[in-house]
């Protein structure tokens, strides 16, 4: 089973989306099986097969407002430069909350990661890259 001190690990690695492919070979190899990921105050929800829950928030997450009106439009320019390494983690949480994002999930299984709208519509789904 995973620890939160692991996860911790494995964040810290992470400067851009362009390092997201490596977090996710890294919690999975751990042994994470999905990540629930809220926007507007930075909880991670991290399981695994037995859905058993490590929970972990960001120290200076400041509390971000979700857009009622969602644009998938608005959410593939931000993963776009996101992924490219031209912005941060919190800018790109900054944006997707402006672009209605409520949370993401990442299934580990399926190396998927579907971004939901507050109603629980989905506005985008992306095939995580392996490394």
């Amino acid at each position: 089973m995973f620890t939160i001190e692991n996860i911790r690990a494995a964040e810290s690695k992470i400067k851009t989306g362009a390092d997201f492919p490596r977090f996710i070979k890294e919690i999975k190899e751990l042994g994470v099986k999905r990540n629930d990921v809220y926007v507007n105050n930075g909880l991670s929800i991290y399981f695994d097969d037995d859905d058993n829950v490590q929970q972990a928030s960001p120290e200076e997450y400041p509390s971000l407002i979700i857009n009622e009106e969602s644009s998938a439009g608005k959410l593939e320019h931000a993963l776009k430069v996101h992924q490219h390494g031209e912005t941060d983690y919190f800018t790109f949480c900054k944006q997707a909350a402006d672009a209605g994002v409520e949370k993401w999930v990442i299934d580990l299984e399926e190396m998927t990661c579907t971004y939901l709208d507050t109603e629980g519509n989905e506005l985008v789904k992306e095939t995580i890259p392996t490394v």
